[in-house]
Order: structure tokens, then sequence, then C-alpha cells
């Protein structure tokens, strides 16, 4: 399966489940990592818990299982580990401390509109 084509499906089912501010950056360019980094956030550590259990659960449902997760147990920052995209679920305030969004501010930002349908966020 291509990169953004994971992308799509990971922000779609974020955005499903009614996750927050879903930033999607392209850092191929940057590092060997992974392709694109997909950030998102819930409002509890309850949500946080939720949004990554639909989205293991919808991915699943088509083969795709993550290759790790990580902070499952704390629920502050749960990373779910797709080879090439990299799901990183958030509480909100822990999502305001480490700031991602700036450590990778040289890569590629892309636009949710250009995975999903604007009429769905």
């Amino acid at each position: 399966m291509e990169s953004k084509d994971l992308v799509k499906l990971v922000v779609t089912s974020l955005n499903k489940h009614k996750a927050e501010d879903i930033q999607i950056i392209g850092i191929r360019d940057l590092t060997v990592i992974a392709d694109y980094f997909v950030i998102a956030n819930g409002t509890s550590t309850t949500q946080v818990k939720a949004l990554a259990d639909y989205l293991e659960k919808e991915l699943s449902e088509q083969g795709i299982t993550p290759l790790r997760i990580e902070g499952y147990s704390s629920a502050n920052w749960i990373l779910l580990d797709y080879g090439s995209v990299i799901a990183h679920v958030f509480y909100k305030e822990t999502r305001e401390f480490y700031n991602l969004e700036r450590l990778w501010k040289d890569g590629q930002y892309l636009q949710l509109t250009d995975f999903i349908d604007p009429e769905e966020i």
C-alpha cells in the first residue's frame, strides 16, 4: 500500500471518531524513520485510548497491523507505528508540551482536505 493511501485511512479514522486538530507532516526528505507523521489529539485520556483503539481496529480489518504501539498504558501520547506512517495520538496538554509540529517544522505540511472530503471535516 502506498504511504499516501495509508495516511488517508489513518486520518479518515481519526476524523470519524472526533480527533481534534489533525495534522499531516511529510517527513520523507528529513528522516528514514517514516514518510509521514499524523498528529491528532483527544480531550481526555479516555478519548485518546478510544481513538487509538478505533484506528488499530479499523486498519486491522483491512489487514494492516502496527509494527508497534507505544504509550498505551498512560494514554497521554499513544504512538502507532505503521512503518511509512506513524500516528501520534495525544492528550491535548501533552501535545502542547511536546510540540512535535515545532520539532518537525521543516517537514511538508499537508492539508487534511488532500486526504478526506472537506464536508466530512
